[in-house]
């Protein structure tokens, strides 16, 4: 990292650390979500009562398909008094954007992410452009306190109490800082993810809680891009479903079908649910469903076309198989196995899936479809290959891409 001089350094300094600044309580804003966001993320610290599912002071930043921040914040950088502040993050995400802010979204900017599980920093400016790594994998489900702190002209990052990160000679006199203003985005990018110094996928399916910032007497404004939602307190890992929500993958994005023979396979490890709906899809989205699974009555439903299904009784903690080939479509799951066959007239369509680029494989409800059921993947595999959410063509902005709740009835409440 280069040293041009201690008040240009700390361009780079103050942004890292304006990253955590909080705003004071806010009078009613024109923004339809912003009390309840600002409730979540910028209130005073609440403690959740004994024995409930959620924590009211957590917040879930984002699992969505886009880079939007959840709030973004704007400060005078001349009222700064305080350069230290602390969250406490939870995630299963191995990758995301959990701040970014910047003076000039050109040549001044600063990020703060997961690569890999491990905290991340990318900053660029006139005077210092670095990607650094540092630290331990946060991405294990627990609640990791990290602190972020002026020492001298050092920035110093600590995970747990324990320094992971120092930067050194970059701090300088606010005073000499030519832009007093600068914004602040929590859980989201402000620019084209392509400006980013190291790309990386920005949605970062976690929560936070229990932040304490700056100085709040140097915030200017505050605008929710996004509505807060409340944080399940027993989070797993996994994909999550809520009622009406899909992810759609490309089959040319998807390892290929064994070509002599042709075959095809997905697993899906499946989670205890009662809903009844979709399950998994394969099709185009004018005829989504070409032949689709469903659950129903504690069993999956196997179905092409005009063809007659099949039913398999689900047996939980067993990964569910279904396997085409050019003659038929086996589902199984254990010892248990079901074949349905499929018609010479079928086969045609099955393999023009892969040909053209409307083929899909669709999880969850299909397009059009308003479907009340939800569920929970541990796990989802294609051709042998886990299969990234973060990496579908299109999603649903309510998936949670990276965990499920401790229990279906915690993660299907839309009100919060």
């Amino acid at each position: 990292m280069e040293n041009r001089g201690p008040w240009a350094i700390l361009r780079g300094l103050l942004l890292s650390l304006l990253l955590l600044l909080p705003p004071p309580p806010l009078p009613p804003t024109p923004h339809t979500h912003l009390p309840l966001v600002l409730g979540h993320i910028l209130s005073n610290q609440v403690h959740k009562p004994a024995g409930s599912a959620e924590d009211p002071s957590a917040v879930r930043l984002s699992s969505s398909p886009g880079q939007e921040p959840l709030l973004v914040l704007t400060f005078d950088v001349t009222k700064l008094t305080k350069v230290s502040s602390s969250f406490e993050l939870q995630t299963w995400d191995p990758e995301g954007v959990i701040f970014y802010g910047d003076a000039n979204v050109e040549d001044d900017w600063f990020m703060l992410g997961l690569r890999a599980g491990r905290p991340e920093i990318q900053m660029h400016n006139p005077w210092a452009q670095l990607t650094v790594g540092a630290g331990p994998p946060l991405n294990d489900g627990r609640w990791h306190q990290v602190d972020l702190k002026i020492k001298g002209d050092s920035l110093l990052l600590d995970v747990d109490g324990e320094e992971v990160l120092r930067l050194s000679q970059i701090s300088g006199s606010l005073h000499n800082k030519s832009q007093h203003i600068m914004r602040l985005a929590i859980g989201g990018l402000l620019f084209p993810l392509s400006i980013l110094r190291l790309p990386l996928v920005p949605a970062l399916d976690g929560c936070l809680r229990r932040s304490t910032w700056l100085d709040p007497q140097a915030q200017i404004s505050a605008s929710a891009h996004r509505s807060g939602r409340s944080c399940d307190t027993d989070l797993q890992p996994g994909t999550f479903f809520p009622p009406g929500t899909r992810a759609e993958f490309s089959l040319q994005d998807l390892p290929q079908p064994c070509a002599e023979p042709w075959a095809f396979s997905v697993v899906l490890e499946l989670k205890p649910t009662r809903d009844s709906g979709h399950l998994l899809a394969l099709g185009t989205p004018e005829n989504p469903s070409w032949l689709s699974l469903r659950l129903r009555d504690q069993k999956v439903m196997l179905s092409s076309g005009l063809e007659p299904g099949l039913d398999l009784p689900l047996a939980w903690g067993l990964p569910l198989q279904l396997t085409l080939n050019l003659s038929s479509a086996v589902l199984s799951q254990g010892l248990e196995k079901k074949v349905l066959s499929l018609s010479p007239l079928g086969l045609e369509p099955m393999l023009n899936l892969w040909a053209q680029p409307q083929g899909r494989l669709f999880l969850g409800a299909l397009p059009g479809e308003d479907s009340l059921a939800s569920f929970c993947l541990a796990g989802l595999w294609a051709q042998g290959q886990k299969l990234d959410m973060d990496r579908a063509l299109n999603r649903s902005y309510d998936l949670w891409s990276h965990s499920c709740p401790s229990s279906p009835g915690n993660g299907t409440d839309t009100s919060y």
